[in-house]
């Protein structure tokens, strides 16, 4: 372990390069999972609202002299289900508790045991590898 990276204080003592590589590999699949995360949370707000302006416009051909329309509309589409029995906030629940959760415990753990719980080991060796030491801009730790 070079100074650099006793400053940075990321790898433990006994971690070799290969676990270290399959940390950050793990790591990697958590923040992929984390960014789906987002986009599921981004589609449940998206839908959310998209039924509020089904509703709206459902209003809007009822005010318009079209109220057939306008419930036939609403009947079968305000409110549906957009997977089998399931709202977006159902079909989150499901994700966060079912897969996001779990991940993320198993990743606290794997980085528990083999990197005395340390974040970003990979990637903190990565940086000093590519830094240019003593140009400013290019510093080890803030």
């Amino acid at each position: 372990m070079s100074g650099s990276d006793e400053l940075l204080g990321r790898r433990p003592a006994g971690a070799d390069d290969d676990t270290v590589a399959a940390v950050g590999s793990l790591s990697e699949a958590l923040e992929y999972v984390e960014r789906a995360r987002g986009h599921l949370y981004s589609f449940h707000q998206l839908m959310g609202h998209a039924d509020l302006l089904l509703g709206e416009a459902c209003d809007k051909l009822r005010t318009a002299g079209h109220p057939q329309i306008a419930d036939t509309l609403a009947t079968d589409m305000v409110g549906r289900n957009v997977l089998d029995g399931r709202w977006t906030f159902q079909v989150v629940e499901e994700f966060d508790d079912g897969y996001w959760s779990v991940l993320r415990d198993h990743e606290r753990t794997v980085r528990g045991t083999l990197m005395a719980g340390k974040r970003h080991v990979y990637e903190a060796e990565m940086k000093e590898r590519r830094r240019t030491a003593g140009r400013a801009g290019h510093e080890a730790t803030p």
